[in-house]
C-alpha cells in the first residue's frame, strides 16, 4: 500500500502525465465507435508506441522485480472467439490446397471434416509451441448462453479442453460477451457459467471486441470479483493506451479513488496489425519489436493477444517470432494471472 500511494503521488506531480494515466480525455469525450469503444484516432496523448507514463515512473526509480531475475515480462494471451469452422469452409480449403498441388494440406483439410472441433480447438498445439520457449499463457473463453449476442459456441462442450489447459498450468479466463463490459448482472452470469465448467475460480478477464468504458468497466469487474483485466488497449492501433506498460490499479476520477482491480494493459493484437492498421509483415514486426523493446527498457510488461484463429502458417510464424525474440531478451513469458500475482506482491 505504501508503494501504491507513493506512485500515485509521483504521477500527480505532473498534470499532463496524470491526465494521460487516468484517461481524462475519455471522461470528457462522448464519441465512441460502432462497438462503443474510444478509438486511438481521437486521442491527443501522443505516440501510442511510447509508454510515456511508465518511462516517467522508471526515470524516477520505479521498479518491478520478476521471478528468476527476468528483466521484464511478456504477457501472452489468446481470445477464443470461435471453435467451430463450417464444414463447407473446410471442404473449400481442402479442395483449394489439392488444386494448388499441396497434397499434405489437402489431406489435412479432409481429415478436419471428421470433427467439428478441428482445426480451431488447437489449444494443445498453442501450448506446445509456447512450451518450447519456456512460456505459458492465458486463454479467454466466451461463456455465453444460446440467444446471447455474439453466441458462437457452448463452453460446456469444451469441458475436456478447458480442463486440460488449466491442468497443464496455463490459465483459463473469461472472454466477456457483447454487453458484459457494462452490465454487472450479465458479467456475473458469464463468470459463473465458466467457473461451473472449469470447476475453479476465474480471476482473469478480457472483453469481446475490446469493448470497454472508462471507468465503468473496471468498477463492474471489481464488483464481480475479478483479480485483473487485460482489455485496456486500442482496437484500431497497437500501443499503450494510457502510457503504461506496467500493470496498475485504475484511478476513478469521478469517485476520487483507486478501483480494486489490476489492469494489465493490452499492447499488441493480431487483428489490429492485420485488419485495422493493414500492415505488411515487415512493418508489423518493426512496430511489435518496438513495443517489446519499450517494455524491456522500462522493466514493464508487453501484453500480446493472438487469437486461436490466427495460427495459420504466416501468422503462426509471426507469433513464434515474438516468442523467440522475447526469449532471447530474457523476458518472463507467462499469462495474466501470474503477472497480476507478482504485481500485487510488489504493490
Amino acid at each position: 500500500m505504501q508503494q501504491r500511494t507513493a506512485v500515485l503521488e509521483l504521477l500527480r506531480q505532473d498534470t499532463d502525465i496524470w491526465d494521460i494515466f487516468t484517461r481524462k480525455e475519455e471522461y470528457d469525450s462522448g464519441f465512441r465507435d460502432g462497438f462503443g469503444r474510444f478509438p486511438h484516432y481521437l486521442s491527443s496523448s501522443g505516440s501510442p508506441f511510447e509508454p510515456s507514463v511508465s518511462e516517467y515512473l522508471h526515470d524516477r526509480g520505479y521498479r518491478i522485480e520478476y521471478p528468476d531475475g527476468h528483466p521484464f515480462a511478456v504477457c501472452l494471451t489468446h481470445d477464443i472467439d470461435t471453435v467451430y469452422q463450417p464444414s463447407i469452409a473446410k471442404a473449400y480449403t481442402a479442395l483449394r490446397s489439392l488444386k494448388s498441388g499441396d497434397l499434405p494440406g489437402g489431406l489435412a483439410g479432409i481429415l478436419q471434416l471428421r470433427s467439428r472441433k478441428l482445426p480451431l480447438c488447437n489449444f494443445r498445439d498453442i501450448m506446445a509451441l509456447e512450451e518450447q520457449y519456456g512460456a505459458t499463457s492465458s486463454f479467454y473463453f466466451l461463456a455465453l448462453a444460446p440467444g446471447d449476442e455474439d453466441y458462437a459456441y457452448d463452453v460446456r462442450e469444451l469441458e475436456a479442453e478447458v480442463g486440460a489447459i488449466a491442468d497443464a498450468g496455463w490459465e483459463v479466463g473469461l472472454h466477456g460477451g457483447h454487453r458484459a463490459y457494462c452490465d454487472l448482472q450479465q458479467l456475473q452470469a458469464e463468470k459463473k457459467r465458466l467457473e461451473a465448467v472449469l470447476n475453479r475460480s476465474v480471476v482473469g478477464y478480457r472483453n469481446h471486441f475490446l469493448r470497454f468504458q472508462v471507468p465503468k468497466t473496471w468498477r463492474c469487474l471489481a464488483e464481480a470479483g475479478f483479480a485483473y483485466d487485460t482489455t485496456f488497449g486500442y482496437a484500431d492501433c497497437v500501443g499503450f493506451r494510457n502510457g503504461m506498460c506496467h500493470p496498475f490499479r485504475p484511478y476513478d476520477r469521478t469517485a476520487g479513488r483507486e478501483i480494486e482491480i489490476v489492469e494489465i494493459p493490452l499492447a499488441v493484437m493480431d487483428v489490429t496489425l492485420d485488419i485495422y492498421m493493414r500492415l505488411d509483415a515487415r512493418r508489423a514486426w518493426e512496430i511489435t519489436r518496438r513495443i517489446i523493446d519499450a517494455a524491456e527498457r522500462c522493466r514493464g510488461v508487453a501484453t500480446i493477444l493472438w487469437h486461436n484463429t490466427s495460427l495459420g502458417d504466416g501468422q503462426r510464424r509471426f507469433y513464434e517470432k515474438i516468442l523467440k525474440y522475447s526469449a532471447e531478451k530474457g523476458a518472463w513469458m507467462t499469462g495474466g494471472a501470474e503477472i497480476a500475482r507478482v504485481w500485487r506482491n510488489h504493490d
